[in-house]
């Protein structure tokens, strides 16, 4: 394990102050391939579009309708994102597990006293659903947001941290004035993430309970998780 310096403008919190900790959702609490490669399936047959789901599958994070352009004209993308809204809880939902750590996770931001909240690109009703499913429960959920307008969500909570797998959820932690936790379990490799800000890259959310003990009791410099082998999705 490596050690890396804080950013000077780094949020702090200790055993006496609540904090809330922010978390992406794809491929960062979930993994949603699987179930995005079926809701892929599923539109290219009702829609008679050819789609290319190996490729969409290894850049899930922007936001849909981002992804859509790249197989439907302009004045179509609306219309087949709202197809695959309708068309993604009956084959998607249940075909999504939970990423290794993420009950944890989120117990552990509950036992030290913090509160959670997932920050995502996905369409909020499909992300509550998801949660649902697997028994996740942030205390609050917020929807349709990428990249830097997460961080929108991210002060209105007063989240202090925002963990994610994505560049765009490092963009979203910094114009927040969160620190920014990436977990090399997406798109985006370890050396990207950094390269990108991350102030820690953890190698997957099985290491962040440990972190977020240490960094709450002021451990001094963040730990570099990343020479840990990274559960790739």
């Amino acid at each position: 394990m490596t050690l890396q310096p804080r950013h000077p403008g780094a949020p702090r919190f200790d055993r006496f102050t609540q904090f809330t900790v922010g978390f992406d959702l794809d491929l960062t609490l979930i993994d949603s391939v699987p179930g995005i490669r079926a809701a892929y399936e599923a539109l290219a047959a009702a829609t008679g579009t050819e789609i290319d789901v190996d490729l969409v599958c290894s850049r899930v994070g922007p936001p849909l309708e981002q992804e859509l352009a790249h197989w439907f004209p302009a004045e179509r993308v609306d219309e087949a994102a709202d197809r695959y809204r309708a068309l993604y809880p009956s084959v998607a939902v249940e075909a999504s597990p939970a990423m290794p750590g993420a009950r944890e996770a989120l117990a552990a931001v509950r036992e030290l006293g913090g509160r959670s909240v997932v920050v995502t690109a996905k369409y909020e009703r499909n992300a509550r659903l998801h949660l649902t499913h697997l028994g996740l429960a942030p205390d609050a959920v917020v929807g349709d947001l990428w990249a830097e307008a997460k961080a929108t969500a991210l002060r209105a909570h007063g989240a202090a941290v925002y963990v994610g797998d994505h560049v765009g959820d490092v963009r979203g932690a910094r114009t927040a004035g969160a620190l920014s936790v990436a977990v090399a379990t997406g798109p985006c490799a370890a050396e990207e993430l950094r390269a990108a800000g991350a102030d820690v890259v953890l190698a997957g959310l099985t290491a962040f309970p440990e972190w977020l003990r240490g960094y709450r009791d002021g451990a001094g410099p963040l730990p570099d998780g990343t020479e840990e082998s990274a559960a790739r999705a």
